[in-house]
């Protein structure tokens, strides 16, 4: 950790460009002075819509007080946008705002289905605005349109779910022990902060932001400075819904002077983050300062597991979604593949053959498969620990270099690739690369397979291939993960909690709990005896 205090959103826990001397978790985005900016600057494919120069700050639009960030296309390399981001500050105009909206909104006195009635429209506009917010996030992370066109819909069924468990949530009348009536209550936190990345901004915005306002809080939400827009777009949609103003801030900045605000400011009840493992250790040592709560879903190097028994051409497409698709850029990658050796020579046949004729190209063409990576800085750190990888001995099957088609050659993609001859203690097998890099490692037999799983400082997710589900559950069992799938992968409901073990996180979110974990649980004693308390002798 070289900058401790970066608190830049990233799920890498490696910044490749850490070596040149930047910020442990990722270098900041190209800025300009907001005094020097030729805002007039005209491009040739002109704006993209949705990306006007302003920041959502305690329910006003206004222009950030930063520098001036410049989005880049990944698939091109152009600057499409430019905005002038938030500083500190703008953070606390927004907890202040977010403090008064709570105090005076009527937001918190709301009676559930009330609350949940504006959280079902949002989860609505979102749904109606899905193309929209799908282009926006394309051209914003490289994404292909399938992909993001799946996390709008999935921010929505994130607001109505939240919602419908907002309506149908119990408080709890605990047993009586004495002459009183016990009540086990939960209440909002007041402001909280959502940190959020930049490999799925509106569903990790959602699986914060619907939660948190279903408690009854405000929000302040930093979105990834590499990633902005949808969580703008996801504020004015939420703002034409009908949510108060106030409760939501939409925060775009630098995670070294924006986020650190925001984690130390003392209005701020709770953190969220998603995120490197290095900023969340730094953000847990800020939570530990203030004895404030905090959710963190940090990186993993999640091991996929292919037993001889496996159905091998079901297990192959597991295999090439879970590590290829989103072109890597995936806390859950399935980037350690284990194949036992009885099948281990065949699979990684099959393996080869089928990555090397993945699709590669722009987000916007529906052929795609694997798409540009969300900067040509970061698809420059990940080749670079690939190149480290084989000077360390590792065997590149396929893949391994940036494409030689002219017509990529000014995005930022790098091919998919296989690397096999190292074992599971080597560097490229225990770090977070956070690409469409795969090792294919051998193992004998549950024991050893569970033994080289677990050994990793990670604990975040695990796919398991066989026909034998009695070897599959004790696996699954065995296995240090927060989610396992079995003969899947990849696979999410918004009705299950996510979690992490180890260094990828603590707390969990989703599931019906999501909501209680966004608010103070408070014990009420009701005397039911009408008598004094016999110690005074009354």
């Amino acid at each position: 950790m070289k900058t401790p205090m970066d608190l830049q959103s990233s799920t890498s826990t490696r910044s490749p460009q850490a070596a040149s001397g930047t910020s442990a978790f990722g270098p900041e985005p190209r800025t300009v002075p907001a005094d020097t900016a030729d805002l007039d600057r005209s491009w040739a494919a002109g704006p993209v819509p949705d990306t006007t120069d302003e920041i959502f700050v305690a329910g006003r639009w206004v222009r950030g007080s930063g520098k001036v960030i410049e989005s880049v296309d990944p698939a091109t390399g152009r600057v499409f946008a430019r905005l002038h981001g938030a500083v500190a500050h703008d953070v606390d105009l927004a907890v202040d705002g977010g403090l008064r909206a709570v105090a005076s909104s009527g937001w918190t006195e709301l009676l559930p289905h009330e609350r949940a009635a504006v959280l079902y429209r949002i989860g609505t506009a979102i749904e109606a605005n899905a193309d929209r917010i799908a282009a926006l996030q394309t051209v914003d992370t490289g994404k292909t349109l399938a992909e993001t066109g799946a996390l709008a819909r999935s921010a929505a069924g994130t607001f109505r779910f939240m919602a419908s468990a907002l309506e149908t949530m119990e408080e709890a009348i605990t047993p009586r022990r004495g002459p009183f009536l016990t009540f086990a209550t939960h209440e909002p936190m007041g402001v909280v902060g959502a940190i959020t990345p930049w490999n799925s901004p509106i569903a990790s915005d959602a699986q914060k932001i619907a939660p948190a306002l279903a408690a009854g809080n405000a929000v302040v939400a930093k979105p990834p400075v590499w990633a902005p827009w949808v969580t703008l777009l996801l504020a004015r949609l939420a703002e034409e819904a009908g949510l108060p103003p106030g409760l939501l801030s939409v925060l775009p900045g630098p995670g070294r002077t924006v986020g650190d605000a925001l984690a130390r400011h003392p209005g701020i009840g709770k953190i969220s983050f998603t995120g490197g493992t290095g900023t969340g250790r730094a953000l847990a040592h800020i939570a530990a300062e203030k004895l404030m709560p905090i959710t963190l879903e940090l990186g993993g190097k999640s091991p996929t597991i292919v037993y001889a028994d496996a159905d091998l051409e079901q297990a192959l497409a597991g295999v090439l979604y879970g590590i290829f698709s989103s072109s890597g850029q995936s806390c859950i990658a399935g980037s350690r593949v284990f194949v036992q050796r009885a099948v281990y020579d065949e699979f990684v046949d099959r393996l080869v053959a089928a990555t090397t004729a993945l699709r590669v190209g722009p987000g916007t063409d529906p052929r795609t498969q694997v798409a540009p990576m969300v900067s040509h800085e970061h698809r420059d750190g990940v080749a670079a620990m690939v190149d480290d990888a084989v000077r360390a001995g590792a065997t590149v099957l396929c893949g391994g270099a940036v494409p030689a088609d002219p017509a990529l050659a000014t995005g930022a993609y790098y091919l998919p690739t296989v690397l096999t001859g190292v074992p599971n203690s080597a560097t490229i097998c225990q770090e977070e690369i956070f690409g469409p890099v795969a090792v294919v490692l051998p193992f004998e037999d549950e024991a050893d397979v569970v033994a080289q799983a677990d050994d990793t400082v990670f604990g975040l997710a695990c796919g398991i291939w066989t026909s034998d589900y009695r070897r599959a559950w004790r696996t699954a069992r065995a296995v240090q993960a927060g989610t396992v799938w079995i003969n899947t992968y990849k696979q999410f409901s918004i009705s299950t909690p996510f979690s992490g073990l180890k260094d990828s996180g603590i707390g969990t979110e989703k599931g019906r709990d999501g909501i209680r974990s966004y608010m103070n649980q408070k014990s009420i004693y009701l005397d039911v005896s009408g008598q004094p308390l016999p110690w005074a002798g009354l």
